[in-house]
């Protein structure tokens, strides 16, 4: 579901590479649990993964499509069509409601995202689904995204990104403001979507208590070779 191979990146004006990966695999359904210290390039990472960055110079693939070989446009198109991504600053759209930023995939994805939420009734019926299973109940449905709580804004943007059942999911340290009993409430759903649809987990966190949820596990450090293993601190 994802490869990389003979991955290079630098930021422009830097002088060196921030990641230089020689591969990694991940395969369908499977989960991985990416950890390391800041500034080892977890959230650069993320971004070549969903090709919102592309590589300067290696491959980054998606379901056998590299990145790289697709126009901006098809780039996007298709990202919204197979990838879900949960953003540690949430990104929803502070003056739409609860259900139109639940809903927003389904709009950039109207062949695929929509027709999947939609399996059971309407997109805005599975999204609704959705919502009571992060625990959001209906009379916040209709409320501007930028009323709620922090906690609540990360739930609104799990449902978003789950919605409509993508082959990758990419989070983000999403339980970073969530408290102890939120926090597995939360892991137990996105795993349970995960798997019910069938989607490819990549997971960031600093939260070393979820690894043993995950498939699998993999410090940063190990596989960047841009990165001093012990310089990174790989073990926090």
């Amino acid at each position: 579901m994802i490869e990389i191979a003979d991955l290079h990146y630098r930021w422009p004006g830097a002088s060196s590479d921030c990641l230089d990966i020689e591969s990694l695999h991940l395969g369908a359904g499977r989960t991985l649990f990416l950890h390391g210290a800041s500034g080892t390039g977890k959230s650069t990472l993320l971004g070549l993964l969903a090709g919102v960055l592309l590589p300067g110079s290696g491959r980054v693939s998606l379901m056998g499509t590299a990145w790289s070989s697709l126009p901006g446009a098809r780039r996007d198109g298709f990202r919204a069509d197979h990838v879900g991504y949960l953003f540690q600053q949430f990104n929803l759209l502070p003056y739409l409601s609860v259900l139109d930023n639940v809903l927003l995939p389904c709009r950039f994805s109207a062949l695929r995202r929509e027709r999947e939420a939609a399996a059971s009734g309407t997109a805005r019926a599975g999204a609704g689904r959705l919502l009571q299973r992060v625990g959001l109940g209906e009379t916040l449905w209709d409320r501007p995204a930028a009323q709620l709580s922090v906690g609540q804004q990360q739930r609104v943007a799990a449902a978003r990104a789950l919605i409509g059942r993508p082959e990758v999911v990419i989070a983000d340290e999403p339980t970073s403001a969530l408290d102890a009993s939120r926090r597995d409430a939360f892991m137990d759903l996105l795993l349970a979507q995960c798997t019910a649809g069938g989607s490819t987990l990549v997971f960031v966190s600093h939260d070393d208590r979820l690894a043993a949820r995950f498939d699998e596990r993999l410090a940063l450090a190990d596989i960047n070779r841009a990165v001093d293993p012990a310089a990174a601190g790989e073990s926090a």
